[in-house]
């Protein structure tokens, strides 16, 4: 069975990796971006419909506010990218956000931030990869009618090639990335080149009349605006993943980082300004209830995806082109949850080394990836896919509210930060650097905190209220979990008095037959020179018992035997109870049990024995006190006593013994710690 597991292990993770060769993993800006952006570079492919469809209620009239809408989510994108290259330069250690604001703001508020971006690298592996699947139904039909079975799927083979290793993933990713970029990039000018040209161009969906839900003026327009602004807002996604993970970054690291947001903020925004002009020219009419809203579409209509139909009509005539955009959209949408998987193992390993999460998630694997993180992300988020259905619409509105906590108090924090050094700087030039620096963060403040407002205030009730519940349930819980690992810290802190030995050390060796292992059990608790020893077994069956003090007696074993009476057959409490009443008579002695074991070498061979041992250790190790300790025998399936056969068989043919029952230790016992059992006479 282990060597089956190791194989498995190593077939899907690959060989492991020394510590030192961790410099191996790092990366440079070309493989950096599609591993760190990958998120924020895919915002654009759903981002621009999300302000469609909100637009779309109020009719085909509102499309005219599009433009505006786009124009100010890619200033808020520029304004946040600015302010970020502040954040990488100032904090390289990988901390981010978290770090930003624990340190300038309290660990308190840090433990907000660090609530808030959790939720959002869960959400961003559930919402890109429902995304994608979307996006590929609208080329691939069997997609399209089961999106929860290949999300499933997808976030399972996103997980696995992330245990690989953080550059094995982005080598992997790097391809569709850089492919989707084109993809867009080329669909764009066409369309431009098409529009300069003064070619038709017609989207499916132009000839339907899109019919307003209802009329809306003066404050529901408004509310109506800001709730598309706010879904617009999405795009921004991702963009604080690369100041968590400055340190993945080939040296000089936060210049490869700045210079890795900027070329993304650039991409990012071109792409979707381009789109929205796009969605314009084609005439694409994009609804949020297609079956009620969309006249004139024919029975059975599905609605595709804006970017499909954008490159349906872009690419008229040339219907490769159309298919190669969907593919290269729906896999950088897929792929755009790698962010979340290289985000969040790194900002829990150092929650982690805070003691605010597990101790587990700061261990690195056999990759040098933060396995345990990696796992526990899949696990939330395919748990978020499977109850939402993988549906976009349903799982976008627990989005960015997470994202725009952290951006907000990062801002916040920095600008304390520069305070900080402005108190204590004295060169001009230095001051003023400082000073620009701080006004870059101060406006990313204001633009970021009134998103947030907006944000609350018309996705509160559309489902940010469970994003909400979700980040206080986080806050709670780390906070828990610090207080456990400070008592426990507290528990275990030694000082002198902690030397005192104990007064005597009483063994218990438990015993139900006189075997080999039970004969084992005996002598190394003989060996370790207790002040007394004694066997006890249970009388669960009155007969065996007998048989048993009889050979005892036979055999003239050197220890005592006790027998415990067990009316109602049990075995764990009558034991249970005997140790406790003798830790109790002698509160200063150390009881230490004795519980021989067998060591199985299949899974299956677990299932033919009983597992009383295991009950017993598990009830033994919470009574103060009481030392308990495991004494194996492995049976001949085990390959631990083969190898220890034929080591034994080497040395001699045969071992002689004694006197029936005689336990000796063998020659240089004192030095291997081993113990041979003989019988019969010498």
């Amino acid at each position: 069975m282990s060597k089956l597991t190791t194989a498995a292990k190593r077939l899907l993770v690959g060989r492991p990796f020394r510590s030192d060769k961790l410099a191996h993993t790092l990366l440079p800006k070309r493989i950096a971006l599609p591993v760190f952006a990958s998120d924020a570079l895919s915002s654009v492919a759903y981002a621009p419909q999300e302000i469609f469809a909100v637009l779309s209620v109020a009719g085909l009239a509102a499309y005219a506010y599009a433009p505006w809408i786009a124009g100010l989510v890619a200033l808020v994108m520029i304004v946040v990218v600015l302010s970020y290259r502040q954040n990488v330069h100032a904090y390289p250690s990988g901390g981010g956000d978290y770090e930003v604001v624990t340190k300038n703001l309290g660990p308190t508020y840090g433990l907000l931030v660090a609530s808030a971006l959790l939720v959002d690298y869960i959400l961003t592996v559930a919402v890109s990869t429902a995304a994608g699947v979307a996006n590929i139904g609208s080329a691939i039909q069997v997609v399209g009618d089961h999106p929860v079975w290949f999300s499933i799927g997808i976030i399972v083979l996103v997980c696995a090639l992330n245990l690989r290793g953080i550059r094995e993933s982005g080598s992997a990713f790097a391809i569709p990335v850089y492919a989707f970029i084109i993809s867009i990039v080329a669909m764009i000018i066409t369309g431009l080149v098409e529009f300069v040209i003064g070619a038709d161009v017609k989207a499916q969906s132009a000839d339907f009349h899109l019919q307003a839900e209802s009329a809306l003026t003066g404050f529901a327009l408004v509310f109506l605006l800001l709730r598309g602004f706010s879904s617009g807002s999405a795009a921004l996604t991702g963009v604080e993943a690369i100041s968590n993970g400055v340190p993945a970054f080939k040296k000089p690291k936060s210049r490869n980082a700045a210079t890795t947001l900027a070329l993304m903020a650039a991409l990012s925004v071109s792409m979707m300004l381009g789109l929205v002009a796009l969605t314009l020219y084609t005439g694409v009419q994009f609804a949020d209830d297609p079956a009620t809203q969309l006249i004139g579409a024919p029975e059975g209509y599905y609605q595709k995806t804006l970017i499909a139909q954008i490159a349906e009509a872009v690419f008229s005539g040339f219907p490769l082109a159309f298919y190669i955009v969907s593919f290269t959209t729906g896999l950088i949408l897929v792929l755009a949850c790698n962010t979340a998987f290289n985000g969040f193992p790194v900002l829990g390993s150092i929650l982690a080394q805070d003691r605010f999460l597990p101790r587990q998630l700061h261990t690195r694997g056999d990759r040098l990836a933060f396995s345990n993180g990696i796992v526990f992300l899949a696990a939330i988020a395919l748990i978020l896919v499977i109850a939402f259905q993988a549906d976009v619409t349903a799982l976008i509105q627990l989005y960015i509210v997470g994202v725009f906590v952290s951006f907000t108090f990062s801002q916040l924090g920095m600008i304390k930060h520069w305070n900080k050094l402005l108190r204590t700087e004295r060169d001009g030039a230095v001051r003023r650097r400082y000073r620009r620096s701080q006004t870059i963060n101060a406006v990313g403040f204001c633009f970021t905190g009134v998103v947030l407002i907006i944000v609350l205030i018309t996705k509160f009730l559309a489902g940010a209220w469970i994003a909400l519940l979700a980040m206080a349930v986080i806050f709670v819980t780390m906070q828990a979990i610090k207080r456990h690992y400070e008592r426990v810290a507290q528990e275990i802190a030694a000082d002198e008095d902690d030397l005192v030995l104990p007064s005597r050390v009483h063994a218990i060796v438990l015993v139900s037959k006189l075997h080999l292992p039970t004969m084992r059990a005996l002598a190394f608790a003989r060996a370790t020179r207790p002040d007394t020893l004694e066997a006890v077994t249970v009388n669960v069956d009155p007969e065996d018992t007998a048989d048993l003090a009889r050979e005892w007696e036979d055999r003239q074993i050197p220890v005592s035997l006790k027998v415990i009476d067990s009316p109602f057959r049990e075995i764990t409490k009558p034991v249970l109870d005997y140790v406790r009443r003798a830790r109790k008579n002698a509160p200063r002695d150390v009881v230490t049990v004795f519980i021989p074991e067998y060591v199985v070498g299949h899974w299956w061979e677990h299932l033919l024995h009983n597992q009383s041992a295991l009950r017993l250790k598990g009830r033994l190790l919470f009574t103060p006190g009481v030392m308990v300790t495991s004494v194996p025998w492995q049976l001949s399936s085990s390959e631990a006593l083969d190898e220890r056969i034929r080591l034994r068989a080497e040395r001699s043919p045969y071992i002689r013994g004694r006197k029936p029952g005689s336990l000796i230790p063998p020659d240089g016992a004192s030095d291997t710690g081993t113990f041979e059992i003989r019988y019969g006479d010498e």
